[in-house]
């Protein structure tokens, strides 16, 4: 058993916070895993897992060896990708986490994307902002995109991508809904849904109603876009949106994105990428289609 698949093991376990299921990840037995584990102990002279009738954590030379090993594990998965590529056209799996708010936006880049590279597959997970951060680290995607500015994002890779504003979705016949703009204040009065406060989005919101001097009391949270959505077009309702998710929902004549003016409220949502030199082909190449497409997004009335 090579170096690289010790490590594996050691990044599947801080995944999954369990042998017996890091072991299923990893495609091994479990005895197989807790070997693999021991050998690396051995290697290296140190204690790296807190053992007990389950796992109990890592001890201190066990984290700074999970961060090496996401560093060499990540350096070899890149070097295979690039010996590959170098023999034929770029193929591969490239996956992405994205916040809610944004995944209307990333056909933006993966159409585009297999249009130059048609061996590429993709898997697209919708996840909170946070879980973005913690799967790119474990290696368990390529890339993200979630807010760059609002919370920090740690040590990766940038591209700012646009400027997300909001929108005040509700009936055309319902309170507010004749309209141009409203204000945060006025929007905060209302009978809202919005997402879970496990999201960024909502905890910009929450904000923002704050600061305009109203409570962020929503009469229905879900993590699902689709569900606020299918509320607001009972006309019962309305919800608070980014402008360009806004325009990808299929408004009708009875369901309006009306601006709300008033405070700055723009944020930046952008890609981000491991901060890894090199990086992996697949990666590198979606680095270099979102710095061009980036500037069509911005320039994209709101």
């Amino acid at each position: 058993m090579d170096l690289i698949n010790k490590l594996e093991f050691l990044i599947a376990l801080s995944r999954e916070r369990h042998f017996g299921r890091a072991a299923a990840v990893c495609r091994v037995t479990q005895p197989t895993l807790s070997a693999g584990l021991k050998q690396l102990e051995d290697d290296l002279g140190v204690l790296l897992v807190q053992r007990g009738a389950r796992f109990q954590g890592f001890t201190t030379e066990g984290e700074r060896v999970l961060d090496w090993a996401r560093r060499l594990v990540g350096d070899a998965r890149a070097m295979r990708q690039e010996i590959a590529a170098s023999r034929e056209k770029l193929s591969g799996h490239l996956r992405i986490a994205a916040i809610p708010t944004a995944l209307p936006m990333i056909p933006t880049l993966t159409t585009p994307y297999r249009a130059l590279y048609p061996n590429v597959n993709f898997t697209i997970l919708s996840r909170t902002s946070t879980a973005v951060l913690e799967l790119l680290e474990n290696l368990e995607v390529d890339a993200g995109v979630t807010y760059l500015g609002n919370e920090p994002v740690g040590r990766v890779g940038t591209v700012p991508l646009y400027r997300e504003h909001y929108r005040l979705l509700t009936a055309s016949d319902a309170p507010l809904g004749d309209r141009q703009s409203v204000t945060w204040s006025e929007v905060g009065g209302l009978p809202l849904c919005l997402l879970t406060p496990d999201m960024q989005n909502r905890r910009i919101i929450d904000r923002l109603l704050v600061e305009a001097g109203t409570a962020s009391s929503p009469t229905l949270e879900s993590n699902s876009i689709v569900v606020l959505v299918a509320h607001v077009r009972t006309g019962k309702w309305a919800s608070i949106m980014p402008a360009k998710l806004a325009t990808t929902l299929g408004l009708t004549e009875k369901v309006r994105a009306i601006p709300i003016v008033g405070q700055e409220n723009a944020q930046t949502v952008g890609l981000v990428v491991p901060q890894r030199d090199p990086m992996m082909p697949l990666t590198t190449a979606l680095v270099r289609l979102a710095r061009t497409v980036a500037p069509t997004l911005s320039d994209e009335a709101d």
